[in-house]
Protein backbone atom coordinates (compact mmCIF):
# COMPACT_ATOMS: atom_id res chain seq x y z
CA UNK A 1 0.00 0.00 0.00
CA UNK A 2 1.12 3.44 -0.87
CA UNK A 3 0.77 7.01 0.40
CA UNK A 4 -0.88 7.97 -3.05
CA UNK A 5 -2.90 4.95 -3.43
CA UNK A 6 -5.07 5.54 -0.14
CA UNK A 7 -8.11 7.77 0.60
CA UNK A 8 -7.79 9.51 3.79
CA UNK A 9 -11.19 9.77 5.11
CA UNK A 10 -10.15 8.86 8.50
CA UNK A 11 -9.67 12.46 11.01
CA UNK A 12 -6.63 10.99 12.92
CA UNK A 13 -2.80 11.31 12.35
CA UNK A 14 -0.03 9.62 13.86
CA UNK A 15 3.37 11.02 14.45
CA UNK A 16 6.49 8.65 15.24
CA UNK A 17 10.45 10.36 16.24
CA UNK A 18 12.91 7.88 16.27
CA UNK A 19 15.69 8.97 18.34
CA UNK A 20 19.43 7.42 19.32
CA UNK A 21 18.09 6.89 23.06
CA UNK A 22 14.41 6.99 22.60
CA UNK A 23 11.09 6.62 20.76
CA UNK A 24 7.66 8.47 20.92
CA UNK A 25 4.32 7.98 19.31
CA UNK A 26 1.59 10.08 19.60
CA UNK A 27 -1.72 10.05 17.86
CA UNK A 28 -3.72 13.31 16.93
CA UNK A 29 -6.92 14.26 15.54
CA UNK A 30 -7.65 16.56 12.96
CA UNK A 31 -6.94 19.88 15.13
CA UNK A 32 -3.76 18.18 16.16
CA UNK A 33 -5.04 17.22 19.95
CA UNK A 34 -3.15 14.50 21.42
CA UNK A 35 -5.27 11.48 21.90
CA UNK A 36 -2.66 9.06 23.32
CA UNK A 37 0.95 8.97 23.76
CA UNK A 38 3.85 6.15 24.12
CA UNK A 39 7.62 6.85 24.98
CA UNK A 40 10.01 3.71 25.10
CA UNK A 41 13.67 3.22 24.75
CA UNK A 42 14.96 2.78 21.31
CA UNK A 43 17.01 -0.05 22.19
CA UNK A 44 19.04 0.50 18.75
CA UNK A 45 21.41 -2.18 19.55
CA UNK A 46 18.93 -4.78 18.87
CA UNK A 47 19.17 -5.03 15.15
CA UNK A 48 16.47 -3.11 12.50
CA UNK A 49 14.46 -6.16 12.27
CA UNK A 50 13.89 -5.91 16.68
CA UNK A 51 14.18 -2.11 16.16
CA UNK A 52 10.84 -2.33 13.34
CA UNK A 53 8.79 -4.49 15.85
CA UNK A 54 9.85 -2.26 18.34
CA UNK A 55 8.22 0.69 17.12
CA UNK A 56 4.88 -1.15 15.72
CA UNK A 57 4.05 -2.13 19.26
CA UNK A 58 4.77 1.64 20.54
CA UNK A 59 2.16 2.81 17.78
CA UNK A 60 0.01 0.16 18.89
CA UNK A 61 0.26 1.40 22.27
CA UNK A 62 -0.24 4.70 21.22
CA UNK A 63 -3.28 4.06 19.61
CA UNK A 64 -4.95 1.82 22.58
CA UNK A 65 -4.20 4.84 25.09
CA UNK A 66 -6.34 7.04 22.57
CA UNK A 67 -9.13 4.16 22.30
CA UNK A 68 -8.37 4.10 18.33
CA UNK A 69 -7.80 1.55 16.02
CA UNK A 70 -4.95 0.79 13.07
CA UNK A 71 -8.49 1.69 10.91
CA UNK A 72 -8.53 4.73 12.54
CA UNK A 73 -5.76 6.17 11.10
CA UNK A 74 -4.96 8.18 7.73
CA UNK A 75 -1.53 8.57 7.91
CA UNK A 76 1.78 7.76 9.64
CA UNK A 77 4.71 10.26 9.65
CA UNK A 78 7.95 8.84 10.79
CA UNK A 79 10.77 11.69 11.99
CA UNK A 80 14.47 9.66 11.11
CA UNK A 81 17.77 10.60 11.21
CA UNK A 82 20.37 9.51 8.96
CA UNK A 83 20.52 9.55 5.49
CA UNK A 84 17.24 8.37 4.09
CA UNK A 85 15.53 7.33 0.65
CA UNK A 86 12.53 9.13 1.03
CA UNK A 87 10.13 8.25 -1.62
CA UNK A 88 10.57 4.17 -0.59
CA UNK A 89 10.89 5.08 3.33
CA UNK A 90 14.13 3.81 4.11
CA UNK A 91 16.26 4.45 6.41
CA UNK A 92 20.14 3.72 4.38
CA UNK A 93 22.31 4.63 7.54
CA UNK A 94 21.34 6.02 10.78
CA UNK A 95 25.14 4.84 12.97
CA UNK A 96 23.89 6.19 16.42
CA UNK A 97 21.15 3.02 16.00
CA UNK A 98 23.45 0.61 13.74
CA UNK A 99 20.41 0.45 11.39
CA UNK A 100 21.29 0.16 7.97
CA UNK A 101 18.41 -0.02 4.88
CA UNK A 102 15.94 -0.01 7.65
CA UNK A 103 12.49 -0.40 5.09
CA UNK A 104 10.13 1.57 7.77
CA UNK A 105 8.04 2.61 5.20
CA UNK A 106 7.27 -1.12 3.94
CA UNK A 107 7.01 -2.54 7.34
CA UNK A 108 4.49 0.59 9.04
CA UNK A 109 2.00 0.35 5.95
CA UNK A 110 1.70 -3.67 6.29
CA UNK A 111 1.06 -3.67 9.68
CA UNK A 112 -1.20 -0.85 9.88
CA UNK A 113 -2.96 -0.56 6.69
CA UNK A 114 -2.20 3.03 6.06
CA UNK A 115 0.46 5.50 4.00
CA UNK A 116 3.58 6.12 5.77
CA UNK A 117 5.89 9.11 5.28
CA UNK A 118 8.96 9.39 6.97
CA UNK A 119 11.16 12.54 6.71
CA UNK A 120 14.62 13.55 8.26
CA UNK A 121 13.97 14.15 12.46
CA UNK A 122 15.18 18.00 11.77
CA UNK A 123 12.78 18.32 8.74
CA UNK A 124 10.55 17.11 11.28
CA UNK A 125 10.73 19.67 13.96
CA UNK A 126 11.40 22.64 11.84
CA UNK A 127 7.78 21.97 10.30
CA UNK A 128 6.26 21.08 13.26
CA UNK A 129 7.90 24.89 14.65
CA UNK A 130 6.23 26.40 11.16
CA UNK A 131 2.81 24.97 11.68
CA UNK A 132 2.15 25.08 15.18
CA UNK A 133 5.07 26.71 17.06
CA UNK A 134 7.71 30.25 16.78
CA UNK A 135 7.36 29.99 12.87
CA UNK A 136 2.97 29.85 12.48
CA UNK A 137 1.82 32.36 10.20
CA UNK A 138 5.44 32.87 8.52
CA UNK A 139 5.87 31.92 4.75
CA UNK A 140 9.05 30.88 4.89
CA UNK A 141 10.87 29.19 7.99
CA UNK A 142 14.56 28.25 8.55
CA UNK A 143 15.71 26.42 11.67
CA UNK A 144 19.19 25.56 13.06
CA UNK A 145 19.00 23.23 15.75
CA UNK A 146 22.29 22.82 17.61
CA UNK A 147 23.00 19.78 19.42
CA UNK A 148 25.39 16.98 19.53
CA UNK A 149 26.03 17.97 15.67
CA UNK A 150 23.88 20.82 14.00
CA UNK A 151 20.91 20.16 11.98
CA UNK A 152 19.36 22.35 10.16
CA UNK A 153 15.93 22.73 7.84
CA UNK A 154 13.97 25.28 5.59
CA UNK A 155 9.55 25.51 4.86
CA UNK A 156 8.62 27.73 1.87
CA UNK A 157 5.23 27.82 1.14
CA UNK A 158 4.01 24.92 3.30
CA UNK A 159 6.17 22.56 2.05
CA UNK A 160 9.48 21.51 3.29
CA UNK A 161 12.88 22.29 1.15
CA UNK A 162 14.08 18.57 0.42
CA UNK A 163 16.87 17.34 -2.11
CA UNK A 164 15.63 14.76 -4.99
CA UNK A 165 15.78 11.64 -2.91
CA UNK A 166 16.69 12.28 0.41
CA UNK A 167 16.81 15.52 3.20
CA UNK A 168 19.05 18.36 2.54
CA UNK A 169 19.75 21.67 4.54
CA UNK A 170 23.16 20.65 6.06
CA UNK A 171 23.67 23.79 8.02
CA UNK A 172 25.80 22.18 10.44
CA UNK A 173 28.61 21.31 7.08
CA UNK A 174 27.95 24.81 6.26
CA UNK A 175 32.00 26.02 6.01
CA UNK A 176 32.58 29.41 8.21
CA UNK A 177 36.35 28.98 8.77
CA UNK A 178 39.17 28.60 6.72
CA UNK A 179 41.80 26.32 7.75
CA UNK A 180 39.38 25.41 11.04
CA UNK A 181 39.44 22.53 12.93
CA UNK A 182 38.63 19.13 11.03
CA UNK A 183 35.14 18.29 11.19
CA UNK A 184 33.33 14.13 11.57
CA UNK A 185 32.79 14.80 7.97
CA UNK A 186 36.57 15.13 7.04
CA UNK A 187 36.56 18.95 5.73
CA UNK A 188 37.35 21.99 7.94
CA UNK A 189 36.14 24.66 9.33
CA UNK A 190 32.36 23.40 9.42
CA UNK A 191 30.03 24.59 11.73
CA UNK A 192 29.37 21.88 13.33
CA UNK A 193 32.66 21.60 14.58
CA UNK A 194 33.08 25.18 15.96
CA UNK A 195 28.99 25.62 16.89
CA UNK A 196 27.38 21.92 18.65
CA UNK A 197 26.53 21.42 21.92
CA UNK A 198 29.66 18.79 21.84
CA UNK A 199 31.81 21.63 20.77
CA UNK A 200 30.86 23.68 23.25
CA UNK A 201 31.68 20.98 25.86
CA UNK A 202 34.54 20.53 24.57
CA UNK A 203 36.20 23.50 24.89
CA UNK A 204 34.23 24.33 28.31
CA UNK A 205 36.03 21.30 29.53
CA UNK A 206 39.83 22.02 28.59
CA UNK A 207 38.72 25.83 30.13
CA UNK A 208 37.74 23.77 33.39
CA UNK A 209 40.64 22.22 33.38
CA UNK A 210 43.27 25.28 32.93
CA UNK A 211 40.74 26.74 35.56
CA UNK A 212 39.31 29.21 33.90
CA UNK A 213 35.99 27.61 34.71
CA UNK A 214 35.74 27.38 38.31
CA UNK A 215 32.01 26.65 38.73
CA UNK A 216 31.87 23.94 36.00
CA UNK A 217 35.03 22.70 37.49
CA UNK A 218 33.19 22.19 41.17
CA UNK A 219 29.75 21.06 39.44
CA UNK A 220 31.11 18.52 36.94
CA UNK A 221 34.60 18.37 36.61
CA UNK A 222 36.42 18.09 33.70
CA UNK A 223 34.65 14.82 32.02
CA UNK A 224 33.02 15.88 28.72
CA UNK A 225 29.99 13.61 29.19
CA UNK A 226 29.08 14.89 31.73
CA UNK A 227 29.02 18.79 30.76
CA UNK A 228 25.52 19.00 29.07
CA UNK A 229 23.61 22.18 28.38
CA UNK A 230 21.77 22.87 31.73
CA UNK A 231 25.31 22.16 33.05
CA UNK A 232 26.32 25.19 30.92
CA UNK A 233 23.70 27.16 31.61
CA UNK A 234 24.27 26.94 35.55
CA UNK A 235 27.97 27.62 35.32
CA UNK A 236 27.20 30.84 33.49
CA UNK A 237 24.79 31.88 35.78
CA UNK A 238 27.20 31.03 38.33
CA UNK A 239 30.03 33.09 37.30
CA UNK A 240 32.39 31.60 34.84
CA UNK A 241 32.45 34.47 32.25
CA UNK A 242 34.97 31.82 30.38
CA UNK A 243 31.54 29.62 29.60
CA UNK A 244 29.63 33.06 28.65
CA UNK A 245 32.41 33.73 25.83
CA UNK A 246 32.87 30.17 24.50
CA UNK A 247 28.77 30.35 24.13
CA UNK A 248 29.34 33.59 22.24
CA UNK A 249 31.96 32.35 20.11
CA UNK A 250 29.93 30.01 19.05
CA UNK A 251 26.54 31.94 18.20
CA UNK A 252 29.29 33.97 16.07
CA UNK A 253 29.69 31.09 13.93
CA UNK A 254 26.48 30.29 13.89
CA UNK A 255 25.47 34.23 12.96
CA UNK A 256 28.13 33.76 9.91
CA UNK A 257 26.54 30.54 8.43
CA UNK A 258 22.85 32.22 9.28
CA UNK A 259 23.79 35.26 7.23
CA UNK A 260 24.82 32.95 4.21
CA UNK A 261 21.15 31.05 4.43
CA UNK A 262 19.58 34.71 4.67
CA UNK A 263 21.48 35.41 1.24
CA UNK A 264 20.56 32.43 -0.19
CA UNK A 265 16.80 31.72 1.35
CA UNK A 266 15.73 35.17 2.46
CA UNK A 267 13.19 33.65 5.48
CA UNK A 268 10.75 35.48 7.60
CA UNK A 269 11.66 33.44 11.00
CA UNK A 270 15.26 31.49 11.86
CA UNK A 271 14.45 29.40 14.72
CA UNK A 272 16.55 28.36 17.31
CA UNK A 273 15.91 24.80 18.82
CA UNK A 274 17.64 22.09 20.81
CA UNK A 275 18.44 21.66 24.41
CA UNK A 276 21.09 24.52 24.04
CA UNK A 277 18.89 26.99 23.21
CA UNK A 278 16.08 25.66 25.19
CA UNK A 279 18.44 25.80 28.58
CA UNK A 280 19.54 29.78 27.79
CA UNK A 281 17.50 31.46 24.89
CA UNK A 282 18.10 34.99 26.82
CA UNK A 283 21.93 34.58 26.17
CA UNK A 284 21.86 32.82 22.67
CA UNK A 285 18.99 34.52 20.84
CA UNK A 286 20.32 38.15 20.80
CA UNK A 287 23.88 36.77 20.21
CA UNK A 288 23.01 34.90 17.11
CA UNK A 289 20.55 37.72 15.81
CA UNK A 290 23.54 40.51 16.32
CA UNK A 291 26.00 38.03 14.58
CA UNK A 292 23.34 37.42 11.78
CA UNK A 293 22.48 41.27 11.39
CA UNK A 294 26.89 41.19 11.10
CA UNK A 295 26.93 39.14 8.43
CA UNK A 296 24.19 40.13 5.52
CA UNK A 297 23.55 43.31 3.45
CA UNK A 298 22.03 46.13 4.57
CA UNK A 299 19.18 44.77 2.29
CA UNK A 300 18.32 42.39 4.08
CA UNK A 301 18.91 43.98 7.98
CA UNK A 302 15.20 43.90 8.08
CA UNK A 303 14.08 41.12 6.78
CA UNK A 304 14.27 38.19 9.36
CA UNK A 305 13.30 37.49 13.02
CA UNK A 306 15.64 34.90 15.02
CA UNK A 307 13.16 33.36 17.54
CA UNK A 308 13.68 30.46 20.10
CA UNK A 309 12.05 27.14 19.56
CA UNK A 310 8.64 26.73 21.24
CA UNK A 311 6.87 23.23 21.10
CA UNK A 312 10.57 21.20 22.58
CA UNK A 313 10.32 17.76 22.49
CA UNK A 314 6.91 18.13 20.53
CA UNK A 315 8.11 19.71 17.14
CA UNK A 316 9.13 16.88 15.40
CA UNK A 317 6.34 14.53 16.15
CA UNK A 318 3.72 16.91 15.65
CA UNK A 319 5.45 18.30 12.62
CA UNK A 320 6.01 14.72 11.00
CA UNK A 321 2.33 13.26 11.51
CA UNK A 322 1.68 16.99 9.97
CA UNK A 323 3.90 16.98 6.84
CA UNK A 324 2.71 13.29 6.65
CA UNK A 325 -0.97 15.23 6.22
CA UNK A 326 0.39 17.32 3.68
CA UNK A 327 2.22 14.78 1.67
CA UNK A 328 -0.85 12.55 1.70
CA UNK A 329 -3.24 14.83 0.80
CA UNK A 330 -1.42 16.59 -2.05
CA UNK A 331 -0.87 13.17 -3.70
CA UNK A 332 -4.55 11.92 -3.48
CA UNK A 333 -5.20 15.27 -4.99
CA UNK A 334 -3.14 14.55 -7.64
CA UNK A 335 -4.85 11.48 -8.38
CA UNK A 336 -8.30 12.54 -8.45
CA UNK A 337 -6.95 15.11 -10.89
CA UNK A 338 -5.52 12.65 -13.10
CA UNK A 339 -8.28 10.17 -12.89
CA UNK A 340 -10.35 13.53 -14.19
Amino acid sequence: MSADSVETTSRYWAGFDLGGTKMLAKIFDSEYKTLGKKRRKTKGHTGVEMGLERMVQTIHQALEEASLTPSDLAGIGVGCPGPLELQAGIIFEAPNLGWYNAPVKDVLEKEFGCPVVICNDVDAGVYGEYRFGAGKGAQSVMGIFPGTGIGGGAVYRGQLIQGSISSCMEIGHIKVLLEGPECGCGQHGCLEVLASRLAISAAAAQAAYRGDAPVLRSMVGTDLSDIRSGILASAIKGGDESVKNIILRAAEYIGIAAGNLVHTFSPEIIVLGGGLVEAMPELIVPAVTEATLRNVMPTFKDSFKVVAAQLGDDSSVMGVAAWAQNVIQQNSSMRIETQV
